[in-house]
Order: C-alpha cells, then structure tokens, then sequence
C-alpha cells in the first residue's frame, strides 16, 4: 500500500530507474507525555469534601440498584446491605472508603509492543482512538454505517500516528460481522494491525474472558504473567442513576479476578440522567464511581482500576448531549479533583457535539481538552475522531484531533533556560535593528527551533490559493489518505500469531458468545 517514487539510480546502466520509498509524513516523535503543570482546582477543598460526603450519602441511604445476583452475593459477602428479594444494594460509607483504598495509585498497562507500555496515574498522559461509534465518515464516501473495512483503517491510523497511544475499544462497530463473533475478528485486529494496548468490551462473560486471552496469547504471555502485568483495559458504565446493569458487573468481575484494568465510568449527563445541577450531578458520579472501584476491590483486593468522568449536561430545548461545553469542562476539572482525593488515576475524554469535521467540532474539543488536561487526565478516551456527540467517527477528524494534541503535547513539554537557550551572544551580534534569520544560534536550531504542524497551513494567502485552496479539513482527509498509504503492519511473533488464529478459529467454531 506504501505510496512510491521514481529517480534515477547513480552509477548502473544508463537510464536505469528503482523504486525508492516516498517520504514519511513527518511527525513529531513518539513518547511519553507528561503533565509537568499543577492541575487547575475550581473548586475549593471544603467544596470538594462536600461533594464527597454527599455521594457516601448516597450509597449510604438510596444505594445501587445492581441486576446481577453474583455480584450482589460478593458485595453482601463483603459487609454491604443486600436484602432478600431486592436488587437495591446500600453501602456503609467507612466499607466503600476501605475497599476504594485498596486500588492502586499507578499502574501499568502493557503492550506488546514493549515501546508502547503505558504508564497509568501521577502526571502521565496518554491519549485513545475514538471508540464506540455505530457509524463513520470522510468527505470522500460520506456517512455510512460501521464496517469491518473502516474499522481496521481506523486502526491503522492509530498505529501510524505516534501521538495515539492506545485503542480505547472498536472505533466504529463493525456491523457488517456476526454480533457472536464479531468480538473475535475485532480483537484479533486489534491485536495484529497494531502493536499498541488495547480495551476488550464488558459485554457478557464470554467476551471479556476471549478479550482476555487474546491480550495474552498476543504478547506471547502465561497466565501467571498477564495477571501480573495488566495488558488490556475496560471501560465500565454504570446505567445512571445508580444502576449496574449484569455485563458490566461481570465485566468487572472478569477483569478484576485477571489483574486487568477497569475503568468505572458513569454516564451522568446533567439534567437527564443527573441532577440539572452540576455539584448534584457529580455527587452522583462520585457515588456512581466509588461504588464500581469499592467493588472490584471486594472481588480482588489491588484490582487496578480508573476514576472516570463524563458528566455533561444536555441541550434543554432538545434532550440531546451537549459536549465541550463550559459545564463539561468544569465538570471534568472537578471529576480530577475527586480522583486525587481518593488517589486514582483518571479518565477524561475528548469530545464534541458537532455533526461534521468542522469549526464547532474543533472548538468544542479544544474546550474539553483544557478540561482534560488541566483536570490532571491520565487517560484520554475518544482523543482522535469523535463527532455527532460519539454517533460518529471521522476519518478528517482523527488527523483534526492529532493536531490538537501534537500542540497540546508540545505544550507541555519543559522550557529550558540556561546560557545557550537565553541567546546573549545571538543578541550580542545581531544588536539594534537587526534580525536573527542568519544567525549561528538560529541556524543550529533550524527545523527544531518551533512546533512543525500536521494540519496548520502557515502560507501567505497567494501562495495558499496557489496551492489548491484546500481548508483544514480538506488537508486532513489527504493526509489520513496518505498515512493508509504509508501503513505497515507491526511485525508479531510467528508462535504468537499461529497462536492467536488457533484460538480465534476455535472460539468461532463453538459460536463465540451469545448475540442477544
């Protein structure tokens, strides 16, 4: 797939021309991303422990109502309030407070691709494909439908972007494949087409179980090693208001017992499934949330697990979610407070409401990425590609986004002052009046000095119009045309490969999980 270009070889017979490989979109270079900035704190502490006395009070008096008899059994084993004949459960608040302090602080979610490990708390930062969305586009093919096609193009782009360092599950469905199979021929994608860490969905105990041991046969793992070294995550929403449905609460079970990552995130959006009020909104998310970590703790005490937030608010004349708003970006700075105080890494996501690729969708995730970042983020869902409020994922988006948060990476990179940064001598030469465009200092640093952009267009408008006119969106989707074009596929280990299509043709053969 990989585009070429013709030269002339030197020295050989006359006129003798190779294929050489076109140049590489360049990009700024893989690593790590760290948050080295305090993050903002909106509210002030007194403010914080309300919230959190009011969300104990929650599960204290109204509590959850959890449709899953095996789960209701683990939490009244472990000292909640589970009466007979009832799916409401209540909990103690000194029992929620111990078992949510049994989570890790920090942990790793491993790749196998050992470069692509990923450090999960403190100030580390690490951003998701777009996931879950039941249709996709790109100005080339319009809307259309999830697919098994743009699905594995969508993972190659998140291979081929260094700034997307995780899949945080399908970024469209793949509709096109047979529900009891489709986890299997999704996950083993996952697996071959990129080399990075990936999410299995909590739905139902066979899937999460296959997801499971497809994270492992693909890192060429034991048992043993995969629960001690966590290699795929999930994503766990509990139904708001305070119900958990049965496939989550087996997915967390599931994953618990396996030493896996379980992100818990409520879905309160302000207004319909919350409170219209944003502090009674997040009291609820805090309940939400204490009450799924609280668990997993009394399935496996140390389960590593994520403090999510995605509270927002709807549009009032509509019903319909509104994201990247100011509520949703005060929302997520709070939801980074209210982790810190349990001391949980946290998920923030970065989203929009708009129904294309365009202006809005830009300027409502620039507001949800300050809320994510400066909320003090370790996790990032849906940082490449998300539009129509997570209806769609598009292709010119996901390039969008990778602009948004190369700059945003830069951003947060160290500034260094020290004699050879200060330029005394540069500005010494030059004195009064000059420029520096020539100068030693500015000639060293040539090419590296500045922010290189993906997208940005930083020409004069003649020589812009000059070159086709093209606006943002229209260099984005040749720019995601032209990384497919560049993919390669990361290599995998025979064993573990002939491994993986062994379990997969198998699992198959035995219907994979149920459709309903």
């Amino acid at each position: 797939m990989r585009e070429r270009s013709r030269r002339r070889r030197r020295g050989g017979a006359e006129g003798a021309e190779v294929e050489t490989a076109a140049p590489r979109l360049p990009q700024p270079p893989r690593r790590a991303v760290r948050n080295p900035y305090r993050p903002i704190e909106i509210l002030a502490d007194d403010a914080v422990e309300r919230i959190h006395d009011a969300s104990l009070t929650i599960l204290e008096e109204i509590g959850m109502e959890v449709l899953s008899g095996e789960a209701r059994a683990i939490m009244k084993a472990a000292g909640a309030d589970v009466r007979d004949g009832t799916e409401r459960v209540r909990f103690d608040r000194s029992l929620i407070l111990e078992h949510v302090a049994k989570a890790p602080e920090r942990v790793t979610l491993h790749a196998r691709n050992p470069d692509h490990h990923l450090e999960l708390g403190g100030n580390a930062l690490a951003f998701c494909m777009v996931a879950s969305t039941p249709n996709c586009s790109d100005l080339e093919g319009g809307r259309r439908r999830g697919n098994f096609t743009d699905y594995q193009d969508f993972l190659r782009l998140s291979q081929s972007l260094n700034i997307c360092h995780l899949n945080g599950g399908y970024p469209v469905e793949p509709i096109d494949l047979p529900p009891s199979t489709r986890h299997l021929d999704a996950l083993q994608a996952l697996a071959t087409l990129t080399d990075k860490p990936f999410h299995a969905y909590s739905l139902g105990r066979e899937r999460i179980r296959d997801g499971i041991e497809i994270a492992r046969i693909a890192r060429g793992i034991d048992r043993e090693t995969l629960e001690r070294e966590p290699s795929l995550f999930t994503i766990i929403n509990t139904n708001s208001p305070l119900k958990l449905d049965i496939p989550m609460s087996l997915g967390i079970i599931e994953m618990a017992r396996a030493g896996q990552i379980v992100v818990i995130t409520p879905f309160t959006l302000s207004g319909a499934m919350a409170p219209v009020t944003l502090a009674g909104a997040l009291a609820q998310q805090n309940a939400e949330g204490l009450a799924g970590v609280a668990f997993a703790q009394m399935v496996k005490p140390g389960a590593p697990c994520l403090y999510g937030g995605f509270t927002s608010n709807v549009d009032m004349k509509s019903g319909a979610p509104a994201f990247g708003t100011p509520e949703y970006t005060r929302a997520a700075q709070i939801g980074g407070q209210l982790a810190r105080r349990y001391r949980l890494p946290y998920r923030s996501s970065n989203v929009n409401a708009s129904n294309a690729p365009d202006a809005q969708a830009c300027y409502e995730s620039e507001m949800a990425l300050w809320g994510a970042v400066m909320g003090g983020c370790n996790m990032m869902m849906h940082a490449l590609g998300w539009i129509e409020g997570g209806l769609c994922a598009s292709f010119e988006k996901v390039i969008l986004d990778a602009e948004m948060l190369q700059m945003m990476a830069e951003y947060l990179q160290p500034i260094e002052v020290n004699d050879e940064t200060l330029g005394l001598d540069a500005i010494r030469d030059v004195g009064p009046g000059g420029h520096f465009f020539g100068t030693a200092h500015t000639l060293a640093r040539y090419g590296t000095a500045f922010y290189a952009p993906l997208v940005s267009d930083w020409r004069n408008f003649e020589s812009w119009r000059e070159a086709g006119a093209l606006d943002a969106t229209q260099r984005a989707h040749a720019l995601y045309k032209r990384l497919l074009a560049e993919y390669e596929a990361p290599a995998m280990d025979d064993a573990a490969r002939e491994e993986l299509d062994a379990f997969v043709a198998r699992r198959k053969q035995e219907g994979g999980a149920p459709a309903d």
